[in-house]
């Protein structure tokens, strides 16, 4: 077991949930939600951050609300040669919000906002599918989502 992990307990989870779910939520409600006093909360979530198991508090932004109500996922594969270079170009993309190099049939996997279908579809053909070293795109529209909260003051 990892040093982080060695001294991890229930109202640890505990924490580590309500704040996965609403980070804003103030210790005095968080701590009346998992019957913890608040010093003892507020004093967790401190130890918490400095061990990094918290890497930072965040907002999550209504995409949809400010007009990017088109999602896709965009496999690709590239040549390795220019790897860095694709990289920092697809970086530059303001479309492009996630990338992740992946195992299987696909180098690269890329999480997409857009406004419209043709606003994808230019940035998957006037744009991804023309820098140097692309060999081959293939286009996944999200049709639907399902998400669940990681239940982190479960034991497993």
């Amino acid at each position: 077991m990892s040093e982080s992990l060695a001294k991890i307990d229930d109202i640890d989870l505990k924490i580590l949930g309500e704040l996965q779910k609403d980070a804003s939520i103030s210790v005095p409600k968080l701590s009346k939600r998992i019957s913890v006093n608040s010093s003892v909360v507020y004093s967790r979530i401190k130890r918490l951050a400095k061990r990094q198991l918290i890497k930072k508090f965040t907002i999550e932004v209504n995409d949809s609300a400010l007009g990017y109500t088109v999602s896709a996922m965009i496999g690709l594969n590239i040549d390795s040669k220019v790897r860095e270079q694709i990289f920092e170009e697809m970086l530059r993309m303001d479309s492009i919000r996630e990338i992740y190099e992946v195992t299987g049939r696909f180098d690269l996997l890329i999480k997409v906002k857009a406004k419209s279908l043709e606003e994808l579809h230019n940035t998957v053909s006037a744009r991804i599918g023309r820098l140097n070293g692309v060999l081959h795109t293939e286009t996944f529209i999200e049709m639907g989502k399902r998400e669940r909260d990681t239940a982190y003051n479960q034991k497993a």
